[in-house]
């Protein structure tokens, strides 16, 4: 495994389940892997997308601190609801933690997701330059590497 890449994990029963990280850093980008509002195996905000919305985001959030990173150096995000009723929900509680950064958005309506009382999930991706802890070296401008 390349030293560039490395992995992080959460209390995702999921993850040892189906075998991935919650999140993954290759060179300048950080990728948050589909992130449902639980803590474990609880989950928050049953019944409200808005809750579920803002549990989804801090634990993507979480997977991104452990590279040092905050809400600042995220570029996209995606989102994911089972009710189109629940847009403007999910969609305040993105304005309320990225609205300074305004990140690329994607918002998809989906038929379901591994449980059935899940209304969101949320996918992060962040940039990390050289100046982040952590992060893997960058080839100077005009460099071939």
């Amino acid at each position: 495994m390349s030293e560039a890449v490395r992995r992080v994990q959460s209390d995702s029963p999921w993850e040892g389940a189906f075998g991935h990280a919650r999140a993954v850093a290759a060179g300048d980008r950080v990728l948050v892997a589909g992130t449902l509002p639980f803590t474990g195996t609880v989950l928050h905000g049953e019944g409200d997308p808005y809750e579920q919305a803002l549990a989804a985001f801090r634990q993507g959030l979480d997977a991104l601190r452990e590279f040092g990173l905050g809400a600042e150096s995220v570029i996209r995000t995606r989102m994911y609801l089972t009710h189109v009723r629940d847009v403007d929900a999910v969609g305040r509680a993105h304005k309320e933690l990225f609205d300074a950064v305004r990140p690329a958005a994607t918002m998809v309506v989906v038929s379901g997701f591994v449980d059935p009382r899940v209304l969101v999930q949320i996918e992060l991706e962040a940039f990390r330059d050289s100046a982040t802890p952590g992060s893997a070296p960058r080839a100077p401008e005009g460099d071939p590497r």
